[in-house]
């Protein structure tokens, strides 16, 4: 299907779709390869949406379900994007490649692996918030890369919005970033990506989004490409039941023929394969092809086990192109078999043996994660970009059936040339209501957070910069949801490494710790309750050395939570009865890596995110 240029946005004509895609592959002048870069929450996966829905790529009749690029549990259940996928349409007879990328700056390694893929890109930018911190990583890689920008300022119908001062601010960070005068030199596309609108003139409002549509085939460039020798460079990996593992990039010189026998450049070396299967993308699903030409982004199938990096070439004659490179991870943690007393009981793959193989299939997929061996077979540090990447590949495996165990995320620290310690530093842009300012700049004082920049907004609000070592940020982000009531906005840009900074207080209050095991009781919770906060509801299974909640004391206290009321000890009033225990929200796999100290550790299984004593002995934990 395509959209016809003298017809409305809702009126497609018909085309053979296997067909025309094949056809308009063979030049690379039909094409058009686009990404779209944000922040998180700016109207990314929306946007996509309604430029598919727009070019005609579904039927008049067709279901189609919002968000449709978040096709991953954990992406719907949490409104944002994890990992980077391709769609296409036809718009003009010209194929428009396109990549939706994640906004959050854990992700960030899917950012810089795709960006190798386009041509082009779309910055989005809310029309309230403006640019935060992601959008500048994102620009920054675009910049750096050499790509066509094109700038959209999104939510312009927010009754807070600030459009002119938005534009005004990502023309400051193109000068920030050293943009050239070209490439600063961009006029703003203004939308709606929920209604599925674009101007570019805010006295004159479009009904669809026909303006960017012309805005994507005249500014962005068509693929340029380098001879008839030919490259491919993997930059996605997928799998099918039907013909294995699938290697997703962009063809940058020659063309794949199903049947070709090529050279796989990997890591390792060297190795020959054939090509079973070749697909090319339209809307976001997949079709097979015979032949792709250089320009288009091919899937290609029967190349047995390809990692992100590698290069499909010649056999005759091999020309490996450079491998990704993604900035190194700054957080790590500590990830090892379960054996507390209730392993084994609530998952499948409990062995190292499993949870290896799980460790390495992840590596094939994600360049931005690390793992390294050490000296216990039982053991792995897991390296990222920051707590919520980990966090979320953990809720991936637990998933899975897995069960692990979690130490609290420790930063990475580096040396210098004169042996000087250095640690990963944050650029934290906190929005914060005016009330809130002052506990907030508290709190980041006290974990070495340095105040560079202060903006008041609309609304009685204000916007607050920091820089602070990554280390301070690992515990805070619950704290800030209490200190601001729910209302405050925080987001972080990995700045580099500077030098120490010093000790940082840490979790201020004790653990209350079960003495043994059973089954939690609401007599002993409802008795307890003046000793602290409790993380766990009655009737719960609990086992000796498991952490039930947190001490209102700075010390670690062991109690008997499992105590059950004695029958003779019950008086006809009925006031033993009236028990008035706390509701409890359970913690989530973030909270917990945030709660925890260094003598804890968290057992994540498929059915339960538990706490517990990195000892279980109390005996032990004493000496």
């Amino acid at each position: 299907f395509r959209i016809d240029s003298n017809s409305s946005a809702s009126q497609v004509t018909g085309a053979g779709t296997c067909g025309l895609l094949a056809d308009m592959s063979k030049t690379s002048e039909n094409i058009r390869n686009i990404a779209i870069i944000a922040h998180v929450d700016h109207g990314k996966t929306t946007l996509v949406d309604h430029l598919l829905k727009q070019s005609g790529t579904f039927r008049e009749n067709e279901a189609v379900e919002d968000r449709m690029m978040d096709s991953m549990d954990l992406e719907r259940e949490r409104g944002i994007t994890i990992a980077a996928k391709n769609a296409s349409f036809v718009y003009k007879d010209i194929k428009v490649n396109i990549v939706d990328t994640p906004g959050h700056s854990d992700f960030g390694g899917e950012v810089e692996r795709i960006l190798d893929m386009v041509d082009g890109a779309i910055l989005l930018v809310d029309a309230s918030e403006g640019p935060l911190p992601q959008t500048r990583f994102v620009l920054k890689k675009a910049l750096e890369k050499n790509l066509e920008l094109i700038v959209c300022v999104n939510k312009i119908d927010r009754p807070d919005s600030r459009i002119e001062e938005v534009v005004d601010e990502v023309f400051s960070l193109f000068i920030d970033l050293d943009a050239s005068e070209e490439q600063a030199d961009f006029s703003p596309v203004y939308a709606i990506a929920r209604d599925g609108k674009a101007t570019l003139d805010l006295d004159k409002p479009s009904e669809d989004l026909r303006p960017l549509f012309d805005l994507i085939i005249d500014k962005i460039p068509s693929p340029k490409t380098g001879g008839d020798n030919l490259q491919l460079l993997i930059s996605n990996i997928d799998y099918s039941d039907y013909v294995g593992r699938l290697g997703v990039g962009r063809v940058r010189a020659g063309s794949l023929k199903v049947g070709d026998e090529v050279c796989v450049c990997a890591e390792e070396g060297e190795r020959k394969g054939k090509i079973s299967a070749l697909y090319s993308f339209q809307s976001s699903s997949q079709v097979p092809v015979d032949e792709i030409h250089a320009g288009d982004i091919a899937v290609v199938a029967g190349l047995g086990e390809l990692k992100i990096g590698d290069t499909v070439t010649t056999i005759e004659n091999p020309e490996p192109l450079p491998r990704i490179k993604v900035e190194e991870p700054t957080v790590g943690i500590m990830l090892s078999v379960n054996d507390g007393p209730f392993a084994g009981k609530e998952g499948k793959h409990v062995t190292s043996r499993k949870i290896k193989e799980r460790l390495e299939k992840e590596l094939r997929y994600n360049v931005a994660l690390r793992v390294e061996d050490t000296d216990s077979p039982d053991t792995w540090k897991v390296l990222g970009r920051g707590e919520l990447q980990l966090a979320v590949f953990l809720e991936q495996i637990r998933r899975e059936g897995f069960e692990v165990l979690v130490s609290k995320p420790q930063v990475l620290y580096r040396k210098d040339d004169q042996g000087q310690k250095l640690e990963p530093i944050e650029n934290v842009v906190i929005d914060v209501e005016d009330a809130y300012q002052g506990a907030v700049t508290k709190k980041l004082g006290e974990r070495k957070g340095i105040l560079n920049n202060i903006t008041s907004m609309a609304s009685g609000r204000v916007r607050l910069e920091f820089q602070i070592p990554t280390r301070g940020l690992i515990g805070y982000r619950s704290e800030f949801l209490t200190d601001t009531r729910g209302t405050g906005l925080l987001n972080t840009e990995f700045l580099g490494y500077e030098p120490y900074r010093g000790d940082i207080i840490q979790r201020k209050n004790g653990a209350l710790i079960a003495d043994r095991q059973g089954k939690a009781t609401p007599y002993a919770i409802g008795n307890l309750e003046d000793r602290g906060k409790f993380f766990i509801p009655p009737g719960v299974d609990v086992y000796l050395g498991m952490v039930v909640g947190e001490n209102s004391k700075e010390n670690d206290l062991s109690i008997n939570i499992v105590r059950e009321k004695k029958l003779s000890n019950v008086r006809a009033s009925g006031k033993d009865d009236a028990l008035q225990i706390t509701p409890v929200k359970p913690m989530t796999l973030e909270e917990a890596m945030e709660w925890i100290s260094d003598d804890e550790l968290i057992e994540v299984t498929p059915e339960n995110i538990r706490l517990r004593c990195r000892i279980l002995d109390p005996h032990k934990r004493k000496k």
